[in-house]
């Protein structure tokens, strides 16, 4: 009899923000195939009778081929196990998801996805930054720096001025990074948060601008850089005086635009 493969996404790192899904099917697990980055609090909840196993992925440092992982899961699999392929965040977000589950389905083994609480919302979370917020930002664009040229080249080309970007994978490469998104549009004076290791004990967050950024500590990965000015959210001395401000720009807009459509119509009826 076959068995199964779960893909679960185990959050951002405190376990306490494990779906109770997600805890069911570790607790359930015959074979745990973990990444890397998982911490030990999560994995400890693992049953002593299962297999563990690290097919992580970390840069600058030996690791298994996503060919390799795709194998190790049809293989177990295909022995009767209960198999549970626990990734950090979740499953479908930068987590090569898709690609394992292709290679399930073209073997004929059962898949299930249990999401996991993304990095994105962890991190946003922990800090109290609010990702949308009314007025400020109406969307949001998650990307990944991936410490290479080539993910760069798959960002947009441009970035709409209402938005919070969420940039997963930085690196240390944060003058790129800057010059990337300027490039794209937004103002350098930019609001930006670096968070290491975001909701567990071990957070760390480094509050600067996108001009400043090239100069921010080097904080230890997993990290992730929140880009726009939801951030400022995120220190609770200066919430009344974002909002206070939001508010006076549009008191602005709206003087401008009573005081003055009469003369612009008249200069249009001239020319």
């Amino acid at each position: 009899m076959k068995g199964k493969v779960v893909l679960v996404g185990a959050g951002p790192g405190d376990p306490e923000l494990l779906t109770l899904k997600a805890f069911r099917a570790l607790k359930s697990a015959d074979i745990v195939l973990h990444d890397e980055l998982i911490g030990p609090e999560i994995l400890a909840l693992v049953p002593k009778t299962a297999q563990l196993r690290s097919v992580g992925k970390r840069c600058g440092k030996k690791s298994a081929r996503q060919e390799e992982i795709n194998g190790l899961l049809i293989q177990f699999a295909l022995l009767g196990f209960q198999v549970v392929r626990l990734k950090g965040g979740d499953p479908l977000i930068f987590g090569r998801a898709g690609e394992e589950i292709e290679a399930l389905r073209q073997a004929g083994i059962e898949v299930e996805v249990i999401p996991g609480i993304t990095a994105a919302l962890g991190a946003a979370a922990a800090t109290q930054i609010p990702l949308t917020q009314r007025e400020v930002s109406s969307a949001l664009v998650i990307l990944t720096g991936h410490h290479s040229e080539a993910a760069f080249s798959q960002w947009p080309a441009q970035l709409p001025a209402n938005a919070t970007i969420v940039v997963y994978m930085p690196g240390y490469r944060y003058e790129a990074t800057a010059q990337r998104l300027v490039s794209a549009g937004l103002d350098e004076n930019t609001p930006c948060a670096i968070i290491s290791h975001a909701a567990s004990v071990q957070e760390q967050v480094h509050r600067t601008t996108l001009a400043a950024l090239p100069q921010a500590p080097q904080l230890p990965a997993p990290t992730l850089l929140i880009v726009g000015k939801v951030v400022q959210f995120g220190d609770h001395a200066s919430l009344q005086q974002v909002s206070a401000l939001i508010e006076m720009e549009k008191d602005l807009v709206t003087m401008s635009e009573t005081q003055f459509p009469a003369t612009a119509g008249s200069q249009e009826r001239s020319e």
